[in-house]
């Protein structure tokens, strides 16, 4: 139970972060949702940095870790919303911005990944 709250309080903190982001910067005057891109590029690297601490050293206990990689991250980034501008995209035939942002975000994703843990790896 304790860690399902350690979720729930994460999670809460990561949603508003990322509707204040997207909020200031989702484009739609373009319709490009730069808010989104970042809110999970950065998750991306903060996910990444979070567990490599996990499993390097005991900085961060259990729930520390269930609280800010679950929770935290969990709620900060968003496929869903990422899904459904994808589907506008799609719907509006800009199969230029959606192959782009796709790709993008899939690539810079994965990287930022890798980036977080060979961060603490070698930092």
């Amino acid at each position: 139970m304790k860690h399902a709250i350690l979720v729930f309080i994460g999670g809460g903190f990561g949603s508003v972060l990322r509707f204040v982001i997207g909020k200031y910067l989702n484009s739609t005057a373009s319709g490009i949702p730069y808010g989104t891109f970042l809110a999970n590029i950065l998750g991306s690297l903060l996910i990444g940095i979070i567990l490599g601490l996990a499993a390097k050293s005991s900085t961060l206990s259990q729930s520390q870790t269930v609280l800010l990689a679950t929770g935290f991250c969990g709620g900060f980034t968003t496929f869903s919303t990422f899904a459904y501008e994808n589907h506008v995209f799609l719907k509006s035939g800009d199969f230029t911005s959606f192959a782009i942002y796709t790709i993008a975000s899939f690539v810079i994703g994965f990287i930022a990944v890798f980036l977080g843990l060979y961060l603490v790896k070698y930092i």
